[in-house]
C-alpha cells in the first residue's frame, strides 16, 4: 500500500483555510480560554460556518464527503495553531466521532441527525467510560431497560466530555444481562438521544488541563429515549464502537503531533532571541539537540498516522497502523512540548511564554482514548502473534 507523502492541491486549500481560521485565534486567545475555563464559541462558530465539522459527512447530508486522510490534515492544523488540544478537542467529537450513525444508521436516522451537527446546531457528548469498568467496555453496568416504544436508561459514566453544553448524547448501555450472553461483548446497544437534563445530571472533574473543553461524570436516572434513537441492531453496540476505533486514534496522533509542532515553533524562536553570556542559546547544542530530535520524532509520527488514515480511506485494514500512530504521535508530542518547555528554562514555567499549557495538554494524548500499555498489548498480540496477556 502506498499513501501520498506531499499534500493534494485540494489538501493544502484545506490546509490553508483552517489556517486562515485559526489565526483569528493566537496564543493569548487560549490562554485566557484556558485560565478562564470558557468555551471557545467563537472559534467553533467559525468553524462551523465553513462548512468544517462536516469534512468527513456523506454529501448527502451536508458534509463534504472527504476522508479520515483530510480530517487529520485538518485536526493537526487546529492543533499546530497553538490551539492544541483546547482547540482540537472542541471540535473533535463533530468530525467523527458520529460515524456510527453514518455507518449503522438508517436514512432516516442519518438525515435526522447529522445536519443539525454538521451546522453546528446540535452539540454532542459521547458517553462510553464508567466508573467501574475504565476500558473493560463489556463490563459496564449502565442499563437500557426496553419498554413499551424504547427504552428506559440508568447508570454513571465518566470523563464524559462537553456534557456541560451538549444537547446530544451518544450512548452505549447494556440491554442484555451480560449472564445471558455468549460473549461479554454480546447485549450491549447504542443510543443518539436527547440530553435530558431533568434525567442527567453532569458534574465537571476539575483536572490538570484543557478547563475550557470539560469532562464529566453522568448521573443517569430513567432517561428516556425511544426505539428510533437505537443506532444499528440491539445488542451490536460493542462492534459498532470497534468500527470507530481506528479513526479515532488516527485523529488523536494528528493532533497530538500539531500540538508538538507548536510547542517545537515556540521554542525555536526563543531560543533565537534569548541572549546568554553573549549569543542566543539556540546556538548551544545542549538546547538545540533536543528540539531537532522532538522535530524528527514528529515528522516520523505523522507520516505513519496519515498512512493509517489512507489505509482507512482505501477500506484497507489500519489497526496496527493506527494504535502505532496515536502511540507515537502521543509520545512524541509529549516530548517535544517537554523540550520546549525546558528550552525556556524557567520562564518555560511562566504562563505568559505559554508552553505550559501544551505539556500540560500532551498528557491528554497519552492516556486517552486508549493507554499506551493497551496499544502495545494490541501491537504484540495482533502483530508480532504473541499470545494474550490480560
Amino acid at each position: 500500500m502506498t499513501f501520498a507523502i506531499e499534500l493534494t492541491p485540494e489538501q493544502s486549500a484545506i490546509k490553508a483555510a483552517i489556517e486562515d481560521i485559526c489565526e483569528k485565534y493566537d496564543d493569548q486567545y487560549w490562554l485566557k480560554i484556558d485560565d478562564s475555563g470558557r468555551f471557545p464559541d467563537e472559534f467553533v462558530n467559525d468553524i462551523a460556518a465553513g462548512g468544517w465539522l462536516g469534512v468527513a459527512m456523506p454529501e448527502s447530508v451536508g458534509g463534504a464527503g472527504l476522508g479520515l486522510t483530510e480530517a487529520a490534515l485538518m485536526m493537526q492544523t487546529v492543533a499546530a495553531s497553538g490551539a492544541g488540544f483546547s482547540g482540537a478537542s472542541a471540535i473533535h467529537l463533530n468530525i467523527f466521532g458520529l460515524m456510527p450513525i453514518v455507518k449503522f444508521g438508517t436514512p432516516e436516522q442519518q438525515a435526522r441527525f447529522l445536519p443539525p451537527a454538521i451546522d453546528g446546531t446540535d452539540k454532542a457528548c459521547f458517553a462510553v467510560t464508567e466508573p467501574n469498568s475504565g476500558l473493560d467496555t463489556a463490563s459496564l453496568e449502565t442499563r437500557a431497560d426496553k419498554v413499551s416504544g424504547g427504552y428506559r436508561i440508568r447508570g454513571r459514566k465518566i470523563w464524559t466530555t462537553n456534557a456541560q453544553r451538549a444537547n446530544k448524547i451518544l450512548l452505549i448501555a447494556r440491554t442484555t444481562p451480560k449472564h445471558q450472553v455468549k460473549r461479554p461483548t454480546e447485549g450491549l446497544s447504542l443510543f443518539y438521544a436527547d440530553f435530558d437534563r431533568a434525567r442527567i445530571e453532569a458534574n465537571p472533574i476539575p483536572k490538570m488541563g484543557r478547563k475550557a473543553v470539560e469532562c464529566n461524570t453522568l448521573f443517569i436516572e430513567d432517561l428516556e429515549v425511544t426505539d428510533a434513537e437505537l443506532i444499528g441492531e440491539e445488542g451490536q453496540g460493542f462492534k459498532i464502537l470497534l468500527s470507530g476505533l481506528n479513526p479515532e486514534r488516527v485523529l488523536f496522533a494528528a493532533e497530538a503531533t500539531g500540538l508538538g509542532h507548536a510547542a517545537l515553533r515556540r521554542a525555536a524562536q526563543y531560543a533565537k532571541e534569548r541572549i546568554v553570556f553573549g549569543r542566543p542559546i539556540g546556538q548551544n547544542q545542549g538546547v538545540q539537540h533536543p528540539l531537532a530530535k522532538s522535530w524528527a520524532e514528529l515528522e516520523a509520527a505523522s507520516l505513519l498516522a496519515f498512512k493509517a488514515a489512507a489505509l482507512y480511506d482505501a477500506g484497507k485494514e489500519c489497526g496496527a497502523e493506527a494504535n502505532a500512530s496515536k502511540y507515537l504521535g502521543a509520545e512524541a508530542g509529549f516530548r517535544a512540548c517537554e523540550a520546549a518547555l525546558l528550552a525556556h528554562g524557567g520562564m518555560g514555567y511562566a504562563k505568559e511564554y505559554y508552553v505550559e499549557r501544551y505539556f500540560r495538554e500532551a498528557m491528554i494524548a497519552r492516556i486517552a482514548p486508549v493507554s499506551r500499555e493497551m496499544i502495545l498489548n494490541f501491537i504484540a498480540e495482533r502483530v508480532l502473534g504473541l499470545p494474550k496477556s490480560y
